[in-house]
């Protein structure tokens, strides 16, 4: 296979995925909307904190691996 069919073929299996994921989400959704509404606002949350303990946990080992990488 050529580089270009395995890149299509990647570009097809993700926006498979991606419309699989927003039907799902719609039908959700329509049955479940308090319930669905709910668990969406959970896991934004989850990532918003996950994305700040990294930026915390990042910034606090910066100084530590640039001053590893000095001794090099």
């Amino acid at each position: 296979m050529t580089n270009t069919s395995i890149a299509r073929a990647n570009a097809v299996g993700f926006l498979a995925v991606l419309a699989l994921s927003a039907l799902t989400m719609v039908w959700l959704f329509w049955h479940y909307p308090v319930k669905t509404l709910i668990a969406s606002a959970a896991v934004l949350a989850a990532l918003a904190l996950s994305g700040r303990l990294a930026r915390s946990i990042e910034a606090e080992t910066a100084p530590v691996l640039d001053q590893g990488e000095r001794h090099i």
